[in-house]
């Protein structure tokens, strides 16, 4: 496996605050690691951490002042994870409403491997947009860690805290990297 740079997209669900694993993971392979938040996932983290860890600002909106430039570094891998319900359904209708959807967009519209990993419970996934949405995503090449295949599966509402530490951080790593060579 050859380093890279992955590019990692967190959101607002119950195993945001491990993306560590996922970032130590990556680092153990030599590839080097950005994190970007949606704005409701940064109080699910430890920004100081996450940025000495990464080298890296942790990026959760455009840029702050008109001098400032906002640049993505070469990505070779784009994980989204833990990905939620809404997040999933914006992502597939290409919606770009925050500075971490753009992300998203822009590096799929660059043709990035790109893994999803689902944190959504059985109710929500059992909504048409929601089904519609893995299946247009999939359609595009977009890699969804999702269903008996990856032994991930969406977990019984209220349920989510249990499966926080089986989250498949090092699966998600695995498959970007694989992509991406």
């Amino acid at each position: 496996m050859t380093p890279g740079h992955l590019q990692i997209v967190v959101c607002a669900a119950g195993p945001a605050p491990d993306v560590t694993t996922l970032i130590n993971t990556a680092r153990q392979r030599s590839w080097t690691t950005a994190v970007t938040a949606t704005p409701h996932a940064t109080s699910f983290l430890d920004i100081p951490a996450i940025e000495e860890l990464t080298g890296a600002p942790v990026r959760s909106d455009y840029r702050t002042s008109p001098g400032t430039r906002r640049s993505l570094p070469t990505a070779d891998a784009l994980v989204i994870a833990p990905a939620t319900y809404n997040s999933i359904n914006k992502i597939a209708l290409g919606l770009a409403d925050n500075y971490a959807m753009t992300t998203i967009a822009e590096l799929i519209g660059r043709h990035i491997p790109t893994v999803i990993v689902p944190f959504v419970n059985t109710a929500l996934a059992t909504r048409h947009p929601y089904r519609r949405a893995v299946t247009n995503l999939r359609d595009e090449g977009i890699h969804i860690l999702l269903g008996p295949d990856h032994d991930w599966e969406p977990h019984p509402p209220g349920t989510g805290n249990d499966r926080r530490l089986t989250f498949p951080w090092t699966k998600a790593f695995e498959i970007a990297a694989r992509h991406a060579a």
